[in-house]
């Protein structure tokens, strides 16, 4: 769970992430967070919240945490979260620092594939969420059965020098986590490699 590579990628793309990012993500990042369907008084976390670009579109009345690992992409967010009730935390989204069930809803945009163990990123998040609670995962696959070519190695290895791994696997992520079903799943852009599911955590 090595970050260092992303670290000196994330100092750079803080500079750009605003201006492009919401141009070509901005509809699907709004389809997950209207999933989510927050309401007044719930805790919401948020892994990788990176320069904050949801803060604006999350609701008042919902309280929110937002974790990263890149000071240059949290000093971005700080203007989003002003006046608002939002925690913004320097951490490892895979090692989360909080109690077991301490989260109403995650909002996991565009972070399973950026963070070293995507697996372990989303297990934290898992261990955290209520019983009950629900999770949101908007974020390029590897589609089931397909296979990893030449070609998609290849470009797996040029996206990755920007910090984002097409190459995984929905399943690989979610695999081993129990009590979770899964309530939507939706092709969302180029073809379904970008999909936006909505999981619920069983009841105690």
């Amino acid at each position: 769970m090595d970050n260092r590579r992303n670290l000196q990628i994330y100092r750079w793309w803080a500079l750009i992430y605003d201006r492009w990012v919401p141009l070509l993500y901005g509809r699907a990042r709004r389809r997950a967070i209207a999933l989510l369907d927050l309401r007044p008084g719930e805790r919401l976390l948020i892994p990788g919240v990176g320069t904050g670009l949801d803060l604006p579109r999350i609701p008042p009345q919902v309280s929110v945490v937002g974790a990263d690992l890149s000071p240059h992409m949290l000093a971005r967010a700080a203007p989003k979260a002003a006046g608002r009730d939002v925690r913004l935390l320097f951490m490892d989204v895979q090692a989360l620092g909080f109690r077991q069930a301490s989260f109403d809803a995650l909002l996991f945009n565009l972070i399973l594939t950026v963070v070293p163990d995507g697996a372990a990123a989303f297990r934290e998040g898992w261990r955290v969420l209520k019983p009950g609670g629900r999770a949101v995962i908007f974020d390029k696959f590897l589609p089931e059965g397909a296979a990893l070519t030449a070609r998609r190695r290849a470009l797996g290895r040029l996206l990755m020098g920007v910090g984002t791994d097409p190459n995984r696997r929905l399943s690989e992520i979610l695999d081993g986590v129990a009590g979770m079903t899964v309530e939507r799943d939706e092709p969302i852009l180029l073809r379904g490699h970008f999909r936006v599911l909505l999981l619920r955590k069983a009841p105690a």
